[in-house]
């Protein structure tokens, strides 16, 4: 059986998106003993005391090749699953895959990671904290029978630090490539007497639909501890990725690196931003490879040199990059940048406040960021939102939006 999530798609115009951390203002600074920097409004969502949908702050989709939508999200400190064959419009009854109560992370750079491979098995990573200190464990379940029912959520790895904020992106060989937040070296260095801040970029590749993970390697030893990972996956091997990496002297500027199963790559600094902090912004960054191997990242700063929200890519594998494009206006609020590639053609999207309401902005290039369309008003709301998230079955490419007042929402942007 189906349930609708709301009377009409069509009319998605109303709700306020809380920008920068949501409700992890208090979260970051308990985690570090250091206050949060975000830039814009940081409200937090209204309360809602249910599990479904409707009441959650985080909504991942994974869409396949033939239009089934995988849709993992977190609410009333369960994580759940659900289908739907029809975009959105309506979905089969969820499925709790796991429940943690209060200690779930389901902050929405904490979101569920959720794949489906050819075969039609599904696999999803969600991270809770296992104690005070925001010490976080990522559990893994897979499903064999496409999404019906899921295994007892089991540990990643048994480090026993602490790991978040995990990304995950499935490659055309189903090769699953995931990668987190890891604190094993902080922690290391605060037994030894050292004590460091940030975290370090830790990833693994699974080729048996996540039954097995090989063993997870360290591509930075120093990251950001709060802000999510951008993935991508490479046309030419391996994965892109793009994170706030802690460079000499604290500043936390973003870095790219291109990694497969042999090597973790170099690491690539994006621009000098110089953002010297010790704050935990939780405004990550994102990023998309073109079928020529461009690499197109956009990201959140408040530096010194600029401060923003910005667009950069390269066509060396990011040995150099563009300079950094402004997104949105020099004095508008803007967040939550997201990037998709399809062959050349690059979508990008951002969020916009103006005091009262939250809009969802669009840009298109059709030759690889070198020319872009005008910016596009594509959805707004006047309470709170998710993340503007893009997702493609191969042809089409729409917009995945998760808003308190009008539902979940997946909005066509090319085409007919």
């Amino acid at each position: 059986m189906a349930y609708k999530l709301h009377p009409s798609f069509g009319h998605h115009f109303l709700g306020i998106l809380l920008f920068g951390m949501f409700n992890f203002v208090g979260l970051a600074q308990a985690q570090m003993n250091h206050s949060s920097m975000a830039g814009i409004s940081s409200s937090k969502p209204l309360v809602c005391e249910g599990f479904g949908l409707d009441c959650a702050n985080a909504a991942t989709p994974f869409l396949t090749k033939e239009r089934k939508l995988l849709l993992a999200w977190t609410s009333g400190g369960k994580v759940s699953v659900a289908q739907s064959f029809d975009l959105g419009k309506t979905f089969t009854s969820p499925i709790v895959v796991a429940e943690h109560g209060k200690s779930l992370d389901a902050g929405s750079d904490a979101r569920p990671q959720i794949v489906s491979d050819s075969k039609g098995n599904v696999f999803l990573a969600y991270a809770f904290f296992k104690d005070g200190n925001w010490n976080a464990q990522i559990n893994t379940t897979r499903s064999s029978d496409g999404g019906l029912s899921f295994t007892t959520p089991t540990p990643l790895i048994k480090n026993g630090s602490s790991e978040r904020f995990p990304s995950m992106v499935i490659g055309k060989n189903d090769s699953i490539f995931l990668t987190w937040i890891d604190k094993r070296l902080v922690a290391d260095a605060k037994k030894s007497g050292n004590p460091r801040l940030g975290g370090s970029i830790a990833y693994s590749f699974s080729n048996d639909a996540g039954n097995t993970f090989q063993p997870e390697k360290i591509a930075n030893e120093q990251s950001c501890e709060c802000c999510r990972i951008g993935s991508s996956i490479d046309p030419k091997g391996g994965v892109a990725i793009v994170y706030r990496a802690i460079f000499p002297g604290g500043i936390r500027d973003h870095a790219t690196q291109l990694i497969n199963e042999s090597s973790s790559g170099k690491i690539r600094r994006v621009s000098k931003d110089e953002w010297k902090t010790d704050a935990c912004p939780h405004h990550g960054p994102a990023i998309a490879v073109s079928s020529a191997g461009k690499m197109h990242v956009a990201w959140f700063t408040q530096g010194a040199a600029r401060s923003g929200v910005f667009y950069a890519n390269s066509s060396n594998q990011g040995e150099t990059y563009s300079n950094p494009i402004r997104i949105g206006g020099e004095h508008e609020n803007v967040s939550r940048p997201y990037l998709l590639a399809q062959e050349k053609s690059i979508w990008l999207v951002w969020k916009g406040f103006d005091g009262v309401k939250t809009s969802v902005y669009l840009k298109q290039s059709p030759d690889d960021g070198l020319t872009w369309s005008q910016v596009t008003l594509i959805a707004q709301t006047g309470d709170y939102s998710d993340h503007p998230l893009l997702i493609s079955n191969g042809g089409d490419v729409f917009l995945s939006w998760l808003t308190r007042a009008d539902g979940y929402q997946v909005i066509k942007l090319n085409g007919k």
